[in-house]
């Protein structure tokens, strides 16, 4: 199996969240690994979060497992029942269908690093702490169905 070069693949910052929500992300670098590499069958990203930066809205999916890699520094893992610090080395996962929201948070004055997995397909979630959920079409609607004035980005 070849050796990825991460530093071939692009890394970017865009987020399709409508604002405010969009805020929090905005020092949230990626890189989408699955496609850089011919993979189809799963979605894999490289994440760094600045000092302060979260992953995402805290979320979750409905049709699609997600695990969580830490690779470097430290994070704040927020779910529904509390905090957990994350360090290099420790991993979390969340089944599809679990509606435990989660996302990190970067708390440190370092970068840190991540690879999240999952199944690859959007099959729509939803946002535990604000009025936002995410269709399988790719976009964004509030908890009553009225949609935002915006798209996920891929």
């Amino acid at each position: 199996m070849p050796k990825v070069d991460l530093d071939a693949i692009p890394q970017v910052n865009r987020t399709g969240y409508p604002a405010p929500f969009d805020e929090a992300v905005a020092g949230r670098w990626q890189r989408r690994l699955a496609p850089a590499v011919g993979l189809t069958e799963f979605g894999a990203t490289h994440v760094v979060l600045k000092p302060g930066a979260w992953s995402s809205q805290r979320h979750w999916h409905d049709g699609e497992d997600e695990f969580l890699v830490m690779l470097t520094g430290e994070a704040v893992l927020a779910e529904d029942d509390g905090e957990t610090l994350l360090r290099a080395g420790d991993i979390a996962a969340w089944p599809k269908g679990s509606t435990n929201g989660h996302h990190l948070r970067n708390e440190s004055d370092a970068d840190c690093s991540f690879v999240a997995i999952g199944a690859g397909a959007n099959t729509g979630g939803g946002y535990s702490d604000i009025d936002m959920i995410f269709t399988p079409e790719g976009t964004y609607a509030h908890k009553d169905g009225t949609p935002y004035d915006a798209k996920r980005q891929p």
